[in-house]
């Protein structure tokens, strides 16, 4: 294996990573300035910093695990509601440190600013800016993928012919472009093998176009069975791999294959099947997690549609990258579409309504709205912000899961990673 394409798709795909995070957090960050919030660290990793650098009230940097990042808004959590007693139980001296630790960066004389303060519209577009960047990255990268580099698509034109064949026995030829089939225009190459398939043991005409001119010829498909392909010609596979095999003709030809682009119309078609099958694998993931380790740690073979940790992506990213039957192009490919799909997974699981999560802030947003319109309705006075630090137990309880999880999926990674080829 060439080392040099593995370095340097390990490279893009650590870069792509970063850069997907960053801006992950500039969508938090940006319009929570513009409303006035003040932003006192916008940083990309955890633990340790390694660089930082302060631009006006705002300390920029970056940590030594990137494994994420966040944007510190100063006065996430409200102060305690009036009459709250403070308790001696574990979890009331955390709700009661996060009150501490949020008032505490907020200046005097800029209580305004403190983020609690904003509207539940404003909040909603703050908290909602950081997963919605994943999703925009995501369609430009499906979209420079789709439209710009195109995907290998069969042609019409045959590439090469059988020997003793029926097509070789009609005297077809390669570089021969297929343009009627029995009488019918051919558009595409999947048409094509459908008509084939219909046409088991039966005469029929073919005309082709060779160079420049219409040549008619006459061809018996031979009965056999064939693998069953799906409308973009893919073949379709049990839940085992092995291609479903149907009765059907064979012509004895393989198409030419050509980078094509798609319609714009398949970049939201992608990006909706990526959303639905993240949105299931959440809801899922209990299970998919039992599956990975159990298939990790046992004989079962590690599925291709395992969930993966960030090691796992790393891993594909090396498959991609030394896949040596691949063209330099073909891999790029294959590392964009897996950066989206990335971008997909962050989009969808920081929707999960649990904090630490950015759906969790949604929810409570959501909530403090409802009950201000209630108020409202009612002509009542309206309720202050929403007491955020009482979900600090749930926060601290996923935090822990989500570490536990990671670990778990890391260890599968390493012991059995998912093979892409």
């Amino acid at each position: 294996m060439n080392i040099l394409p593995v370095v340097v798709g390990i490279v893009v795909v650590v870069l792509g990573i970063l850069v997907s995070i960053a801006l992950h957090e500039v969508g938090h960050m940006v319009p929570a300035k513009k409303f006035g919030v003040r932003v006192s660290e916008y940083m990309v990793g955890f633990g340790p910093t390694l660089w930082s650098r302060k631009r006006g009230e705002t300390e920029y940097g970056l940590k030594a695990i990137p494994l994420g990042g966040y944007v510190r808004l100063v006065g996430m959590m409200p102060p305690a509601p009036a009459g709250t007693r403070p308790g001696n139980g574990f979890f009331s001296r955390v709700i009661a440190d996060a009150r501490d630790a949020s008032v505490s960066e907020i200046r005097s004389g800029e209580e305004r600013r403190a983020f609690y303060h904003l509207s539940t519209p404003k909040k909603l577009v703050v908290m909602l800016g950081g997963p919605v960047m994943n999703l925009v990255i995501a369609v430009v990268l499906l979209a420079v993928v789709f439209l710009g580099i195109g995907m290998p698509t069969a042609t019409t034109t045959v590439e090469e012919v059988g020997a003793d064949s029926a097509a070789a026995t009609a005297g077809v030829q390669a570089g021969d472009e297929v343009v009627a089939f029995d009488g019918a225009p051919v558009e595409d190459w999947s048409q094509l093998v459908g008509m084939i398939n219909d046409a088991a043991g039966e005469q029929v005409p073919l005309v082709v176009e060779r160079d420049g001119r219409r040549v008619e010829l006459t061809v018996t498909p031979e009965p056999a069975e064939r693998p069953l392909t799906d409308d973009d010609g893919y073949p379709v596979t049990d839940d085992a791999g092995e291609p479903v095999m149907v009765d059907g003709a064979l012509l004895g030809v393989t198409s030419s294959v050509e980078r094509q682009a798609l319609p714009v119309s398949s970049v939201p078609e992608a990006v909706w099947l990526q959303v639905s099958g993240t949105a299931h694998a959440i809801v899922t993931l209990p299970v998919r997690i039992y599956d990975a380790a159990y298939e990790a740690f046992t004989d079962a073979p590690r599925s291709q549609d395992s969930v993966m940790s960030v090691v796992g992506v790393g891993r594909a990213a090396v498959d991609t990258a030394g896949a040596e039957d691949y063209s330099v192009l073909a891999r790029v490919q294959l590392m964009l579409m897996l950066l989206a799909s990335l971008n997909i997974a962050l989009f969808m699981f920081n929707l999960i309504p649990v904090l630490p999560l950015d759906g969790g802030h949604v929810v409570n947003a959501l909530y403090e709205g409802a009950r201000r319109s209630v108020a409202r309705a009612r002509g009542r006075t309206l309720p202050g912000p929403a007491d955020v630090a009482r979900m600090m137990p749930v926060a601290y309880v996923m935090f822990v899961a989500l570490i536990g999880v990671g670990a778990v999926l890391m260890i599968a990674d390493v012991v059995d990673p998912v093979r892409l080829f």
